[in-house]
């Protein structure tokens, strides 16, 4: 990296429009911020939308074919691909965090989010030899634009930022993980099965990093976190949330019934 300050380097990740170019330099510009290369300075602003190859094809998440629930190979592939797809705007969601949100913030804020932008970019590279291992490369199938219309909605706004991505989508990852875990060791995946299970364990550690900043800003400002977090969500994100909820996974993580359920029953 030719990078001086924190923010530069998260925004020249943004800037990255190769998918897997921009994995790498998501994990060197943290290597280089571990190692104190960096200074802790995030000196510009980042894009409105960060950069990305010319595939996938982006479609509305309503225009989205369903991949069902059966074993088949096609139905495995439209899954790891989805969440290869997922965990490429994780990346530039942490790194987006870093620059937008960063100055200012405690120095502890800039660990927390430069680790998770560098779990994300591990991910995005062991999803993407599971693809390989199917003779699938990303981009090879459509994807949705949801994950970076959310980051739009909360560009003016930490608070919403955390409430909505790490409290509400990464904690849906949580729901959902372990019974995509078991559908592909099943069909016969363990390979694939392995790797969730790694992104499962750190999605713990996101939500719990999510809820202390979350936690951190809702005490400078007076603020009850519960009452806070639903009204973000209910702002920012959707009037509900979709049941069921693995409470353990989410207790792990920090998250407390109490912030999400009431939510949950407001479904009709």
């Amino acid at each position: 990296m030719t990078t001086a300050t924190l923010g530069r380097a998260a925004v020249e990740v943004l800037g990255c429009g190769d998918a897997m170019a921009k994995a790498i330099r998501s994990r060197e510009a943290a290597a280089a911020w571990r190692a104190g290369t960096l200074r802790p300075l995030c000196d510009v602003p980042p894009p409105a939308r960060p950069a990305r190859p010319p595939r996938p094809e982006l479609r509305d998440p309503a225009r989205m074919p369903k991949r069902g629930k059966g074993g088949s190979i096609a139905r495995r592939i439209a899954l790891l691909h989805a969440l290869t797809h997922i965990e490429l705007n994780a990346i530039d969601l942490a790194w987006d965090l870093v620059a937008r949100f960063g100055a200012g913030m405690p120095r502890d804020f800039l660990d927390d989010w430069v680790g998770v932008a560098d779990d994300e970019a591990r991910h995005f590279m062991l999803l993407g030899d599971r693809l390989s291992a199917y003779g699938v490369s990303y981009g090879d199938l459509p994807a949705h634009d949801g994950l970076w219309q959310a980051a739009t909605r909360t560009a003016h706004d930490l608070a919403a930022r955390l409430a909505v991505v790490p409290l509400v989508l990464e904690a849906r990852g949580l729901d959902v993980t372990p019974s995509m875990i078991a559908r592909l060791k099943r069909a016969g995946d363990p390979e694939s099965a392995a790797v969730l299970e790694t992104i499962r364990a750190d999605e713990i550690s996101h939500v719990a990093r999510g809820k202390r900043w979350f936690d951190h800003l809702c005490e400078g400002a007076n603020r009850n976190p519960v009452l806070c977090f639903q009204s973000l969500v209910r702002r920012y994100f959707a009037p509900s949330l979709k049941p069921p909820f693995n409470d353990e996974a989410r207790h792990a993580a920090g998250l407390d019934s109490a912030f999400y359920r009431p939510l949950g029953a407001e479904q009709r």
